[in-house]
């Protein structure tokens, strides 16, 4: 049973893990007063606000939907340009973590906050420990829950996979620097006016350097070439392995951040 004064938060990302999750917990532990957030980055694809419609109608449930006050193109222009990086995150920071912080500080002060995390079994990754102030679940590792379970549990729930995984491999802004080649054209082919906004951020910065999203070729570039640039097949084959977004929030707050609140 949760304690008056212990929260219980599944941060849902618009992705299938977070999703499945969120079904798993009502199914498994109904006793559990969850509640579920999703911070809105004002860049996400619209497969993904239409799946989180779904979630909320199969569910029956509310989610707490947070957004930042200024929008991407505020804080590119703060950054002179300067587009996010897989080491350089700002965007995640702006966008994803400081209007969640926000949100704790005004609905979580003086309590314990449960953050549950879609990691499955499957997965080579422990995620972060548990921390002052904050407690971070894994259902999926502890019940062994693995990939063909995540698919039957939201095939079964009615809620099905969003739309975007039949050319995208994760959730995440239209312009996610994880993407593949193979994604962005994806992106071009499902959402051209989105590419060609996510094409025009490569403009020259203000000190006169040029930021793309890829390594080694503009947005640009790729769609001229779209039909013989040579693209990995899958995430796995990219050098860089995206974070799932429970695992950020709850290792931020925990490291520097939530312990504040708890004063």
């Amino acid at each position: 049973m949760s304690k008056p004064d212990e929260r219980h938060i599944l941060a849902l990302s618009g992705g299938k893990d977070s999703a499945a999750l969120a079904v798993y917990m009502k199914q498994t532990r109904p006793e559990l007063p969850m509640e579920y957030v999703f911070t809105d980055s004002g860049c996400e694809l619209p497969e993904t606000y239409e799946y989180l419609e779904r979630i909320k109608a199969v569910l029956g449930i509310e989610i707490v939907q947070l957004k930042s006050k200024r929008g991407f193109r505020h804080y590119l222009k703060l950054k002179r340009g300067y587009l996010p990086t897989p080491l350089n995150r700002w965007c995640t920071e702006y966008l994803k973590l400081i209007p969640y912080r926000r949100w704790l500080d005004e609905n979580c002060g003086g309590t314990i906050m449960h953050s549950y995390v879609g990691i499955r079994a499957d997965e080579d990754r422990e995620g972060f420990k548990s921390r002052e102030g904050i407690v971070q679940h894994h259902p999926f590792v502890d019940d062994g829950i693995v990939l063909d379970d995540v698919k039957d549990i939201l095939e079964d729930a009615g809620m099905g996979l969003p739309a975007y995984y039949s050319w995208r491999s994760r959730s995440g802004c239209f312009f996610c620097f994880y993407q593949t080649k193979r994604e962005w054209l994806g992106l071009l082919e499902h959402h051209p006016d989105l590419y060609a906004e996510a094409e025009a951020m490569e403009l020259a910065s203000e000190a006169g350097s040029v930021f793309t999203w890829c390594d080694d070729i503009s947005l640009a570039e790729l769609r001229e070439r779209r039909h013989d640039v040579q693209c990995p097949i899958s995430q796995a084959e990219t050098s860089h392995e995206r974070p799932r977004l429970g695992e950020i929030l709850s290792n931020h707050f925990a490291r520097d951040k939530y312990t504040r609140i708890l004063r």
